[in-house]
């Protein structure tokens, strides 16, 4: 592409105003810009950090089409050929995204001179020293950045994968210490912008005003950005510091003259953010950690409570005549324990409510997404820590601290199923668990308690006192379900896919009907994770219905049996409101003898005379994920999409056509879609049918369970011998999601995609529309973007053959399935873009 122009932008009115008033000359010292980011609350905090993506200008070389790139080296590096070349689209990135933060520091400084100008007259509009204030330093940090841009656009005009760079890094690292005045001065250049916007309108109309131009299009029309905004650039800026030269650094073969200059560089700019990072660093809030206990116990266990809508981990202990709900205080040292009780009540003045007497507002869930970001982050930390306990010190301690923060924000959130109850003539008190079980089991006992008659009784503050000092010797349940609570004899639980056929029950007093969930326990907490058909109007209901349920070091399944509610006012409640009346519940543990048989394992399980009979079976993750190609090539499954493409003559299969459309009929609003289990012997059918091309498929499609359709569409991608994205791309995808530049990142994710091979490419372009449209609907559907690329990140990148080394439990969530996650994700939130788009926005990048 040309050079970027450097023409002035339109003169602003206020500066029209400024030169007309005082009779100036012409010039100006800023042009372009873009959108500011919001700023967070609070004085003395920080704005936001802008870490969205950016659409930005590709220096001029054109991209040759992709060639046969070689695989990753064993040690999981990448050749030379395929580092020097991501090498340049991280150059080209970083030219793109130094043009737009030039645009904004020239943008920042077009008021300057013209308020200098004003400041020596008699009617000024800031004096010198409120000018100095605001503007303090900024100059120098707009030619260090001027003089970098300068020296690096020629260099990639004229791009040779050998061409050295690395003293430009090296001298713009040199000229942070810029930045440590800035950053010093921050806090009074923003007071300062807002005193002197109060108390001056024509200085508010210019701060209010600045113009930045669009970096992508030169003619679209400017846009207006705070000055206030535009202020925090350069500290969005030196934050990132680090990140460009990591990723020069990953993508710089050693042997390379750039090498040792940028890891100084590296070395240089870690020093100075450490020497600032009180300034700039996040502040954490904290999470409460409660527990809690009473009299003769009859049961205790961890809750959230919600008052006033914040959610607080809690300590409740039933005793024989009382509910009391505690935190524990954690002393000194950590060595004693001591309850501090927030509320209690005497069972015969409490009062548990049903879902369809509950009024007022409901509690916010928090997305799915957010708990998921969360298990991946234990998961990545739990792998340091196995790494560092080799070398016990410090670092374990540190990943210990954040292991339990992480999971004990999951075990506060995670919860979203109310149990609701209040004091006659007095409070009312709201719980979260996360398990219909668990809720069952409390309301149980509580009413079996209260049939016994129990008398009324107000606590002395000694005898609260003497109460609060037993619940530590009397608890059962000691510690929150943490790792770092559990002992190492516990294990790990287990960590795959548990194949569970619920077959039938036996032994219900009268016709129902009736259903099953199944639910297992994962970091900590438990998740419904499928559900059976309604089987009506029976006393032994036959479903014999397989799924495949994930875990995540699971220890238990659990299995609930449901009668529908017919009473139609409780059917629009909210969706965490379970109405249906629980007649079973039992559960099953998962242990090691499970986990080293193939075969199928029948159990059954029995209470208050019902007896449920299922069988279970255990595959390990790796095997359940093996792509095997299919022996039979005249099918769909395990086949080549480049051959069923071809023989169908289509660009998009069939299977993943037809499933498509009648996901869009009728599943796009089903709440879980993708996520939800189907039964496993339906989309077995399902699977046959399109394999052996069944006339009766449309059929078939109409009439199944849409969950169903959802899993045969995932199994057809998880069974290609090849994964969607490829073989060939998968360590570029890795590669190019974690550049830290958002330049860099668009221009590399976007060549891969258009590198992909044709029916590939429209597959996946046809499937990506597809997802967005259901994470349009994750008001009703509760899927969000996040959600998706959970579900079919690692689907659409795991690779046909993977060697790892003998898996930790942690490695469930490897930084691998990280990254394919984050891949999918990336797509998912990038503007839409059809195969015609990406080949007539052809984008280059140097070689």
């Amino acid at each position: 592409m040309d050079p970027v122009s450097h023409q002035p932008p339109p003169r602003l009115s206020w500066i029209n105003t400024l030169y007309s008033n005082f009779g100036f000359g012409e010039g100006s010292e800023g042009e372009r810009g873009e959108d500011p980011p919001p700023t967070q609350d609070g004085a003395e905090t920080l704005p936001f950090i802008d870490e969205s993506p950016t659409s930005s200008p590709q220096p001029s070389a054109t991209a040759p089409e992709d060639q046969h790139s070689p695989p990753p080296t064993p040690d999981g590096t990448p050749e030379p050929g395929r580092q020097l070349e991501m090498r340049g689209l991280v150059l080209s990135g970083v030219l793109a995204s130094e043009e737009i933060y030039l645009n904004q520091l020239e943008a920042l400084l077009l008021p300057l001179r013209p308020l200098k100008a004003a400041a020596t007259t008699s009617q000024p509009v800031l004096s010198h020293q409120q000018i100095d204030t605001i503007f303090y330093r900024l100059p120098d940090i707009h030619q260090a950045h001027h003089t970098f841009t300068q020296s690096l656009r020629p260099c990639l005009q004229n791009w040779h994968p050998h061409n050295t760079v690395g003293q430009l890094f090296h001298t713009l690292a040199e000229s942070l210490g810029l930045y440590k005045e800035f950053v010093d001065n921050y806090k009074l250049a923003v007071e300062m912008v807002e005193r002197c916007s109060l108390t001056n309108s024509n200085f508010r109309k210019i701060s209010e005003d600045l113009k930045v131009k669009n970096s992508r299009d030169p003619k679209e029309t400017s846009t207006s950005v705070k000055l206030e905004a535009l202020l925090y650039k350069p500290i969005d800026r030196v934050t990132r510091s680090t990140l460009v030269l990591h990723d020069l650094l990953q993508h710089t073969p050693p042997e390379h003259p750039d090498y040792p200059l940028l890891q100084d560089a590296l070395r240089i700019s870690h020093n100075f953010l450490s020497s600032i990072n009180q300034e700039i660093g996040e502040r954490r809030t904290p999470v409460d950690m409660a527990k809690g206990e009473s009299r003769q116990l009859v049961r205790d266990g961890f809750m959230v409570e919600v008052s006033d809508g914040v959610r607080k981990q809690r300590h409740v202990f039933l005793f024989t005549d009382l509910l009391l709900c505690a935190k524990l205080k954690k002393q000194a040292g950590g060595k004693q324990q001591q309850y501090e009780c927030k509320w209690y009540v005497p069972l015969s003045e409490l009062v548990l409510l049903s879902g369809e007497e509950v009024d007022g507002p409901l509690v916010q869930a928090v997305p799915d997404y957010e708990l998921e970001e969360a298990k991946v982050k234990i998961s990545h930390s739990m792998n340091e820590l196995q790494r560092e306990k080799r070398q016990p010190g410090r670092a374990v301690e540190r990943l210990k601290k954040k292991v339990y923060d992480l999971e004990s924000w999951l075990l506060l959130h995670s919860p979203a199923i109310p149990l609701r109850m209040h004091q006659r003539n007095g409070k009312s008190f709201q719980f979260l668990l996360s398990s219909d079980y668990e809720r069952c089991e409390w309301r149980e006992t509580i009413e079996k308690l209260q049939r016994k008659d129990v008398q009324g009784l107000v606590l002395s503050s000694l005898e609260l006192q003497m109460l609060m000092g037993s619940c530590v010797k009397l608890r059962t349940v000691h510690n929150l379900p943490v790792t770092s609570n559990k002992e190492d004899e516990e294990g790990a639980g287990l960590w795959g896919f548990l194949h569970v056929i619920v077959r039938s029950a036996r032994g219900f007093r009268s016709s129902a009907s009736l259903y099953c969930t199944l639910e297992v326990d994962s970091f900590g907490y438990f998740v419904s994770k499928a559900k059976t058909r309604v089987f009506r109007d029976t006393t032994e209901p036959q479903w014999n219905e397989e799924f495949e349920i994930e875990l995540e070091g699971s220890r238990w399944v659990r299995v609930l049996c449901y009668e529908t509610s017919l009473d139609k006012l409780k059917l629009h409640k909210d969706d965490n409101e379970i109405i249906d009346n629980v007649l079973f519940r039992g559960q099953l543990q998962l242990d090691e003898t499970l986990a080293q048989s193939k075969s199928w394992q029948p159990a059954t399980l029995e209470m208050d005379g019902v007896e449920v009979d299922m069988s279970v079976k255990f595959t390990s993750r790796d095997l359940s994920l093996k792509r095997t190609p299919s022996r039979k090539q005249t099918g769909v499954f395990g086949v080549k999409i480049s051959i069923v493409t071809k023989r169908e003559r289509s660009k998009v299969p069939y299977v993943v056509r037809q499933c498509l459309e009648e996901l869009v009929k009728r599943g796009i609003e089903e709440v879980g879609i993708y996520r939800v289990s189907g039964v496993a012997t339906d989309i077995q059918a399902l699977r046959a049918a399109f394999d052996s091309n069944a006339k009766d498929v449309l059929l078939m499609l109409t009439d199944l369970d849409i969950h169903a359709i959802a899993g045969t569409l995932k199994l057809y991608f998880r069974q290609l011998p090849e994964p969607l994205l490829t073989d060939r791309l998968h360590p570029a995808f890795l590669q190019g999601v974690a550049l830290s530049d958002p330049a860099a990142r668009e221009n590399c994710m976007l060549h891969l995609l258009r590198s992909l091979p044709e029916p590939n490419a429209s597959t996946f372009l046809f499937l990506l529309q597809h997802l967005k449209r259901v994470a349009e609907r994750e008001a009703v559907n509760k899927m969000s973007v996040h959600n998706l690329a959970t579900v079919f990140g690692p689907t659409l990148l795991r690779p046909s053959e993977i060697q790892t080394p003998s898996a930790t439990p942690s490695h469930a969530w490897s930084h691998e399935i990280m990254a394919q996650v984050q891949v999918l994700l990336y797509y998912l939130q990038h503007p839409p873009l059809t195969a015609s788009e990406l080949r007539r926005n052809s984008l280059t990048y140097p070689m």
